[in-house]
């Protein structure tokens, strides 16, 4: 009767990795029980996670080629968007997002335009808002800008509204740290840098005020959620961006934490359920309204015993 803080199936979304072929479900050996999957397999996996009450999914491309442009994220058959047409048809009342990204689709592994060895802002803003269109014609839901480029959040929201697509929202992912958490991830999206890190475009993780500032921006150029990632270890950063904005507030659980609590799991060192429920909970408990977990299903699951 007295507890402060529940979680809902609501609360959830499910990311997933599409991949090419035709009835692929490859398991990713740093993060047990996730898969790349491909459409067909995709397909099956999204109206299993729905008949078990998860209601929305964010998708992951790995495209057939990269190339220096990452031509494959905009790309009207793009793995992506194929994929988005086919849920659509398929779980029609699912709640699709997609990850507005150019690293997956990119032969040098990087968010954005690369010369040299430099990293193009302005150049990719122009990329990530044809990608972002090509989702939403698609019928993506909702788009989620990833790359931390500054004013993508803007760029995405010209570029939407002018194609016809003002009723598509933008979850951004405004407080995106550089974090040591994402390894998991990179195996399952390929998508690691051929050189150098990300660093000079998302965030030191020692800074906070600067967290402000990037949540502020993205607010000021249209997002409709803002996000904090990774979610555990910035839950202090959750908080601010919970009570400083009137907005909805996304968190990222990410690849590394669902590793992390895992292996722990498998070593049998802890209960994986309870640290599972309890570090959700901690998440909506500092702010998140919406929480992208691997941990969706198995969540949803737990909170049905628990009544």
């Amino acid at each position: 009767m007295v507890r402060e803080t529940r979680l809902t199936r609501d609360d959830f979304v499910l990311p997933l990795f599409v991949c090419p072929g035709s009835g692929v479900r490859r398991e990713i050996s740093s993060m047990p029980g996730v898969f790349n999957l491909s459409i067909d397999e995709t397909t099956k996996e999204v109206a299993a996670a729905y008949d078990a009450g998860v209601r929305s999914i964010i998708l992951f491309g790995l495209p057939e080629s990269k190339d220096e442009l990452a031509s494959g994220a905009y790309a009207e058959d793009g793995i992506v968007q194929r994929a988005i047409r086919a849920i659509r048809q398929s779980s029609p009342d699912v709640l699709i997002m997609a990850d507005t990204c150019l690293c997956e689709y990119t032969s040098h592994g990087h968010c954005g335009v690369v010369r040299g060895h430099e990293v193009l802002n302005d150049e990719s803003l122009d990329l990530l808002a044809r990608t972002a269109v090509s989702q939403a014609a698609a019928g993506a839901d909702l788009v989620g800008p990833s790359a931390m480029m500054d004013g993508q959040v803007g760029a995405i929201r010209e570029a939407l509204d002018e194609s016809g697509f003002e009723n598509v929202a933008i979850m951004s992912y405004a407080v995106k740290y550089a974090s040591g958490l994402y390894g998991p991830f990179r195996e399952a999206a390929q998508s690691a840098p051929e050189f150098g890190d990300r660093r000079a475009y998302q965030m030191d993780p020692p800074n906070v005020r600067e967290a402000m500032r990037e949540a502020e921006l993205d607010a000021a150029e249209g997002a409709d959620i803002l996000m904090v990632k990774p979610a555990t270890i910035y839950l202090d950063v959750l908080r601010m961006v919970r009570e400083r904005f009137d907005l909805p507030t996304a968190a990222y659980h990410v690849s590394g934490e669902y590793a992390l609590i895992k292996a722990a799991a498998q070593k049998g060192w802890i209960d994986e359920q309870r640290v599972m429920l309890e570090t959700l909970t901690s998440i909506k408990r500092a702010g998140a309204d919406i929480i992208l977990t691997y941990y969706a299903r198995e969540a949803i699951r737990a909170l049905e015993q628990i009544k």
